[in-house]
């Protein structure tokens, strides 16, 4: 699941993306706001698919390190390192497999 993710975000692949997500994701990034001084951008399938289909990634063949935190039952959480973004990653279980339904991320310095 993880796997169609990253690498659907590198290769630009909207199907592979489309598997990996549910269709209530949620994938929030925290920012500085200069108005309330903190904020979370909020990013959802639909705008997760476009970025995909617009060459998402730019970079051939990234390496990546997924980590398997917790599985329990329906629910599950991981971590993914790659050389953009830390994603902190919570994953449930539904009757077309495993997807990714809340993502909380930022980007590598």
């Amino acid at each position: 699941m993880l796997r169609d993710y990253i690498e659907g975000w590198y290769g630009g692949d909207t199907a592979r993306m489309d598997h990996a997500l549910h269709n209530d994701l949620v994938k929030r990034m925290p920012v500085v706001d200069v108005t309330s001084g903190s904020a979370l951008r909020a990013v959802s399938k639909e705008r997760m698919l476009e970025l995909t289909e617009g060459g998402g990634g730019d970079m051939a063949d990234p390496e990546f390190e997924i980590y398997v935190d917790e599985i329990a039952t329906d629910i599950a959480s991981a971590r993914l390192l790659s050389p953009e973004y830390l994603d902190l990653v919570h994953l449930a279980k539904t009757a077309d497999g495993w997807k990714m339904a809340n993502v909380l991320f930022h980007v590598r310095e």
